[in-house]
């Protein structure tokens, strides 16, 4: 038996958003998952199905200005990495079930996972493990061959676009949604400089990042060009007390595109391997 549940949620600075959860009746563990650029909570409801069947109990957050989300970038309203951090993602976290005899997990796919990363550093008490999917740095220096080279072209005309429209049109790109400007400005510094901030941050991220202990399972897909194998092993050498697990898994192993996204329609194969590693 699987409960399918709608949370509101409520931020400190007033923006409201929907919390998707699959709760099993008898949950192992509970994972609060954070999706990519520009995707809706809602595209992770096979994964939550799939973990929710292994005894994992999933609640999906809304990433600012997606799906449920009250608001939407534009001229007048920007954000950026503080608003995620210091706002949103303490809601959705105070929103899950009470629980002190559950191990609580933090994940997410792409951008996700980094903020998961991240958001861990900032509450190193709360999270006992940290599930990664096609995940990774954005630094420029850790994707291999031509494509790295052009990246800090990208990482600066990115921002320079979104300052210049007030959002960045990423569909029209094929990059993430409709963005704030202020996110992609944090994003592409981090792609620079491989240094995790953010404009009004006042806590060091990267030391927050040394201090999560625990144990992480990092899965990358073999054709995912957008994340590949060395930029989530620049993400996981941030976590030097984290015992890492890093896996790849090719088109044969997800029985789909081993690629950025088509995994999240087939989410069989991600979903059996994070259980294992949770036994």
């Amino acid at each position: 038996m699987i409960e399918a549940l709608t949370l509101p949620v409520v931020t400190a600075d007033d923006h409201r958003f929907e919390l998707l959860a699959r709760v099993p009746a008898q949950p192992r563990a509970r994972l609060l998952w954070l999706p990519a650029l520009g995707v809706a909570a809602r595209h992770y409801l096979p994964l939550a199905d799939a973990l929710a069947a292994h005894g994992i109990a999933v609640y999906l957050h809304e990433w600012r200005g997606n799906g449920s989300s009250s608001l939407r970038p534009s001229r007048t309203q920007d954000w950026g990495y503080r608003e995620i951090l210091y706002h949103d993602l303490p809601a959705s976290l105070a929103a899950l079930p009470r629980d002190g005899a559950m191990d609580t997990l933090i994940g997410g796919h792409s951008l996700g996972g980094q903020l998961a990363c991240c958001f861990a550093g900032l509450h190193p008490a709360v999270f006992q493990r940290l599930w990664l999917v096609a995940s990774g740095t954005p630094y420029w220096r850790t994707f291999p061959g031509p494509r790295g080279w052009t990246l800090p072209l990208i990482y600066r005309f990115l921002p320079w676009l979104a300052q210049r429209q007030g959002v960045l049109h990423g569909r029209r790109l094929g990059f993430g949604g409709t963005e704030a400007r202020g996110l992609i400005g944090d994003w592409a510094r981090v792609g620079l400089n491989n240094h995790y901030a953010g404009v009004g941050i006042t806590d060091d991220l990267e030391a927050g990042l040394r201090t999560v202990r625990g144990r992480a399972t990092a899965v990358v897909m073999a054709q995912d060009w957008l994340a590949p194998v060395p930029s989530m092993q620049g993400l996981l050498a941030k976590l030097p007390q984290v015992q890492a697990t890093l896996r790849v898994l090719d088109a044969a192993t997800l029985g789909t595109d081993a690629d950025h996204f088509a995994w999240m329609k087939s989410p069989q194969a991600v979903a059996t391997l994070l259980f294992h590693s949770f036994e």
